[in-house]
C-alpha cells in the first residue's frame, strides 16, 4: 500500500512537470461527482468570437429597426381605407355662423379640438392597430342649434381588418375624450369610400409628365387636405376634392401637370389667371364638382384662350361651366374681387347701396348694415339673422323674410347655403320643405295612417299639393307622392292635422324617412312676385330687381345690342332688325338684370341656338330659341301673351322699358296711344303697327330694338302687346318722339304653335 502511495506521488509530480499548471484550470471534479466545464478561451480564440457576437447584435438591431419602420410606414395604395362620416352634438356645443367659414379662428380652433378628440378616441380603442388619423371636413347646422360635424377616418388594412360595422360599434360606445359634449348615437353616419383605391390605381397608370386629362367623372368624390402649395395663397379652405375637371385623382397627378398651368399664369395673359387655375386644380370639398362660374371662364378664355394646349381646350369649354345661381346643381365659384372690380370701373357708388351687384353679395354683406352671418333682404339696406326667417314678423322692408315658408327643393343643402332671404328659385318639383324661424324641415308622412282614413289619403295629399303649387304660382299639380328621404341628418316636421283647412307643422322624428314630394306644372305668367302691390301701384321709374322679370338683354359677342321679352322659359320674342346685317356670332340672352355691368346672384344667361321669323304680313317679330330653359325665379319668369284680340283703344297702363344713358340702369317709360299719322312721319308703318307716345318729356334714357310694349290685362297681369322695330333714341327735352311697335296680337297663334311644335 505504501509503495502504491509513493508511486502515485511520483506520477503526480511527473504530470506536473510534463504539463505545467496554467492560470486557468482545465477541469474540476466536484465532490458530488457532477462534472462542470468552466474552460475559458485562450487569447487566440477571443477575437473571432467577439466579432461573431457583434454581428449577431447588429443583425438583431437591424431586424428590430425594419420591424419598427414597417409598422410605421404609411400604407401603400390598396392598403388604406377612407371613411366619410358625420355626427350631431346634442349637448355641449352649438353651431355658429362663423363655423361655415374655414378661414375663421373659431373654425380652426373647433376643428383642431374635434380632430384631437377623434384621434384619442380611436387610438385608445380596439381599432388602434389600424387607425391612421382623422380630418375635420366641415361643420353644419342652424344658428345656436345642434352642431353637425363632418369628418374622415383613415385605416390601414395591412395591420387589421376594419369595416363600417366595426367602426360604428366603437363610435356607438361613446367617448370620454369629448369633454362635456354628447353625440346623438342615432345621428352617426359612416360610409366607405370604395372608389379610392381604384381611382389611385387609375391615376398612377395614366399620369405622365405631359398634360393629361381623363373623360368621365366617377360618381363618388373624395375630400383630401389641400397640399398644392402653389395655390395656398388663393385657398379659402384647407380641404379640396378629387377628381378635378382634369381628371386628377390625387396630388401627385396635379403636380405632374402643374407646369403647364404655371406657364399660363406666368404669361400674364389674364389678370386673374392664377385664381382661375387654382379653382380648377383644387376645387372645394363637395359631393359634386364645383367649377368656376361661366362668366369667370369666359374672361379667362378671352385673355388666355389662344395659349391653351390642346388637352385644355376641350376640358375648359366654358359652355360646360355653370352660371352662378341659387340652384344647388348649378353652384359655382364666382370671380374673386367683385367689389374692387366695381370701384375700378367707376361704379363705387353701387357698394353698400342695398342692391346686390356681386354674385356672392360681397358688395352688400360686408357693409355696416349687414352683420357677419346675416342674410341680405334682396333690395334694401337691411340684413336679418337666419332665425328671423318665417318667424311671423316682417323684418325685411318688403316682407321677403316671410315668403316661401312652404316650398319645394331637391334637398336641404342648397337652402342652408343661401345668403339672401329670397327663395330665389321656383323648383317645379322636389321635397316639400317647411321653414320656421330659419329651420328647414322636410314634411314627414308617418302620421298619415293614424290621422287620415286609408281611402281618403290620396284626396288629402292631392289637395295639399294643389294648394302648395298655387302658392308657388304654378297653376297645376302634376303628381303628389311619398318617397324615402336619401339625405342624411335631415330635419323633419309633420302636419298636425292633414285634413284641416289650415295645416300647421310641428317638429317630429321620422324613423321611416317617408317624406312628401310634389311636382307642379304651368308657371303663371305676368306676375311680379317680389312686389306685394299689383299693377302700377307703387311702381317706380327706375327698376328694382324683380320689377320686370321677363325682360331680356341680348348680347352679341359680349356687347349689348338688343332687348327681348321672355314668353316661355326657353323662348324670347324680339325683332328681326337685331340680326340684320350681322355676321355669324355668339348671341347670349341675359335675364334677371336691371343694371348692366352687375352680376347679381339671380342673374342668368343662356346661349341663343335658333331663330324663327313671323309669317304674319307686315310683322318683323322673331322667336329666339335658347339652348336650355331659364330656371324660374322671382327675377326670371315669363310674361303673358294676349288671350284675345283686343282693340288697341282699350289698352291701358302701358309701359316700355329702356336704359339710362349714363348709369345703364333699366327704367320704364309710360306710353299712351297716338295717331298713326305721327308715326308715319318718322318711319314706315304697316297694318301690324301700333303708334304710341310717352307721357313724360324726360330724355334720360332710350329703348333698344326689341324692347317691349307692356300693358295690364283684366287680371292685373302684364302682357306683351308690342315689340319695337328699331332703337328709339331720345330727342331734345320738350319734344314728343313717337314710338312705333309691332303688335303681338296678330302673332299669338303663330307663337303658340311654334313653341308647341318644338
Amino acid at each position: 500500500m505504501e509503495n502504491n502511495n509513493n508511486i502515485n506521488k511520483v506520477m503526480a509530480k511527473w504530470e506536473q512537470a510534463k504539463y505545467p499548471r496554467s492560470e486557468t484550470p482545465s477541469s474540476i471534479l466536484s465532490s458530488d461527482s457532477d462534472i462542470r466545464f468552466t474552460r475559458k478561451f485562450g487569447g487566440q480564440y477571443r477575437c473571432p468570437c467577439y466579432c461573431a457576437a457583434a454581428l449577431i447584435l447588429v443583425m438583431l438591431a437591424a431586424v428590430s429597426c425594419l420591424y419598427i419602420i414597417y409598422q410605421n410606414l404609411p400604407p401603400e395604395s390598396g392598403q388604406q381605407k377612407t371613411y366619410l362620416g358625420a355626427f350631431r352634438i346634442s349637448e355641449g356645443d352649438n353651431y355658429k355662423g362663423e363655423l361655415a367659414d374655414p378661414e375663421t379662428t373659431l373654425f380652426s380652433r373647433t376643428a383642431n379640438n374635434y380632430r384631437e378628440s377623434l384621434n384619442l378616441w380611436l387610438r385608445r380603442s380596439r381599432l388602434r392597430p389600424a387607425f391612421l388619423g382623422s380630418d375635420i371636413l366641415a361643420f353644419d347646422g342652424q344658428e345656436n342649434e345642434d352642431l353637425v360635424v363632418h369628418f374622415t377616418l383613415r385605416f390601414s388594412t395591412r395591420r387589421m381588418d376594419v369595416d363600417v360595422d366595426s367602426i360604428m360599434a366603437v363610435l356607438a360606445e361613446g367617448s370620454p375624450y369629448l369633454g362635456n359634449r354628447t353625440i346623438d348615437p342615432k345621428s352617426i353616419t359612416l360610409i366607405e369610400d370604395n372608389d379610392v383605391d381604384k381611382q389611385n390605381t387609375s391615376a398612377e397608370a395614366t399620369s405622365t409628365a405631359e398634360l393629361t386629362t381623363t373623360t368621365g367623372q366617377p360618381t363618388m368624390r373624395t375630400c383630401s387636405p389641400m397640399e398644392l402649395r402653389y395655390c395656398q395663397h388663393t385657398a379659402t379652405t384647407n380641404i379640396t376634392s378629387y377628381p378635378n375637371i382634369m381628371g386628377h385623382m390625387k396630388i401627385d397627378d396635379v403636380m405632374a401637370n402643374v407646369i403647364a398651368f404655371r406657364e399660363l399664369v406666368d404669361s400674364e395673359c389674364y389678370r386673374l389667371a392664377y385664381e382661375f387655375v387654382c379653382q380648377i386644380l383644387q376645387p372645394p370639398c363637395s359631393e359634386n364638382l364645383v367649377l368656376p362660374c361661366r362668366s369667370f371662364c369666359k374672361e379667362f378664355w378671352a385673355g388666355c384662350g389662344s395659349r391653351l394646349p390642346p388637352p385644355l381646350v376641350q376640358a375648359l369649354n366654358c359652355s360646360n361651366f355653370p352660371e352662378y345661381s341659387a340652384e344647388e346643381e348649378s353652384h359655382c365659384l364666382p370671380k374673386p374681387g367683385c367689389s374692387d372690380d366695381l370701384e375700378s370701373r367707376g361704379l363705387g357708388s353701387r357698394l353698400c347701396d342695398g342692391v346686390p351687384d356681386c354674385p356672392d353679395l360681397s358688395d352688400e354683406t360686408s357693409c355696416n348694415h349687414c352683420p357677419a352671418g346675416s342674410l341680405h333682404c334682396t333690395s334694401s339696406k337691411t340684413c336679418v339673422q337666419r332665425h328671423s326667417l318665417c318667424d311671423g314678423n316682417m323684418d325685411c322692408p318688403d316682407g321677403s323674410d316671410e315668403r316661401g315658408c312652404l316650398s319645394l327643393a331637391p334637398n336641404l343643402n342648397g337652402l342652408k347655403k343661401l345668403r339672401s332671404v329670397q327663395a330665389m328659385h321656383y323648383f317645379p318639383q322636389g321635397n316639400v320643405i317647411f321653414i320656421e324661424k330659419g329651420l328647414h324641415g322636410k314634411v314627414c308622412t308617418e302620421n298619415l295612417n293614424d290621422s287620415i282614413p286609408t281611402g281618403n289619403q290620396g284626396i288629402v295629399l292631392n289637395t295639399i299639393g294643389t294648394s302648395l303649387c298655387k302658392d308657388l304660382s304654378f297653376s297645376k299639380v302634376k303628381s303628389v307622392k311619398i318617397e324615402k328621404d336619401k339625405e342624411i341628418d335631415s330635419i323633419y316636421v309633420k302636419m298636425a292635422d292633414p285634413a284641416a283647412s289650415e295645416i300647421s307643422f310641428i317638429p317630429t322624428h321620422c324613423p321611416s324617412k317617408q317624406i312628401l314630394s310634389v311636382e307642379c306644372t304651368n308657371l303663371e305668367c305676368g306676375l311680379q312676385s317680389v312686389r306685394t302691390a299689383k299693377g302700377i301701384e307703387g311702381l317706380r321709374k327706375v327698376a328694382s330687381p324683380g320689377d320686370w322679370p321677363w325682360h331680356i338683354a341680348l348680347f352679341k359677342s359680349g356687347t349689348h345690342i338688343c332687348d327681348g321679352t321672355l314668353v316661355e322659359l326657353d323662348w324670347v320674342i324680339t325683332t328681326a332688325s337685331c340680326f340684320q346685317g350681322q355676321s355669324k356670332a355668339e348671341w347670349i340672352a341675359r335675364g334677371g338684370t336691371t343694371r348692366l355691368g352687375s352680376t347679381p346672384p339671380w342673374q342668368q344667361e343662356r346661349l341663343v341656338v335658333g331663330m324663327v321669323k313671323s309669317p304674319v304680313e307686315g310683322s318683323t317679330v322673331v322667336l329666339v330659341k335658347l339652348e336650355r330653359p331659364f330656371a324660374p325665379s322671382d327675377f326670371v319668369r315669363p310674361i303673358c301673351l294676349p288671350q284675345s284680340s283686343p282693340q288697341t283703344a282699350s289698352l291701358e297702363a302701358c309701359n316700355s322699358l329702356g336704359w339710362t344713358k349714363n348709369r345703364t340702369v333699366l327704367q320704364r317709360v309710360e306710353l299712351k296711344l297716338s295717331n298713326m299719322e305721327q308715326c308715319s312721319n318718322i318711319s314706315i308703318t304697316t297694318v301690324n303697327s301700333i303708334c304710341t307716345n310717352s307721357f313724360s318729356q324726360d330724355c334720360s334714357g332710350e329703348e333698344l330694338a326689341g324692347s317691349p310694349m307692356l300693358c295690364l290685362n283684366s287680371d292685373q297681369r302684364w302682357m306683351l302687346t308690342g315689340v319695337s322695330n328699331w332703337r328709339i333714341a331720345c330727342s331734345k327735352v320738350g319734344d314728343q318722339r313717337p314710338r312705333l311697335y309691332d303688335q303681338i296680337t296678330s302673332n299669338v297663334d303663330w307663337v303658340q304653335s311654334t313653341i308647341k311644335s318644338y
